[in-house]
């Protein structure tokens, strides 16, 4: 009977050994995806400031087109006017 037990106890400890190395394998899976998310993370907020800023530019521009626009149509009109040859007026 000892020795069943003594066997039983070496199984015990050669399965425990293998499920720590189990364990120890995916630690070392989760904290490099872990770290590979923080990389992530950090390069999307990153990216996410430079867009921001592009897009606050443009919108800038949108809003100083939109302010200039009427100006820019009402010369375009003039010089358009300027540059017709004067119709001859119908005698009334």
């Amino acid at each position: 009977m000892a020795m069943d037990v003594e066997a039983e106890i070496r199984d015990l400890k050669r399965r425990v050994g293998e499920l720590e190395g189990s364990f120890g394998f995916l630690t070392g899976q989760v904290k490099d995806v872990h770290r590979a998310l923080l990389t992530f993370q950090a390069e999307t907020k990153h990216e996410f400031k430079n867009v921001n800023g592009r897009l606050d530019r443009v919108e800038k521009e949108v809003r100083d087109l939109r302010r200039d626009m009427p100006g820019i149509v009402g010369d375009a009109v003039r010089d358009s006017l300027r540059e017709r040859p004067a119709k001859p007026r119908k005698p009334s």
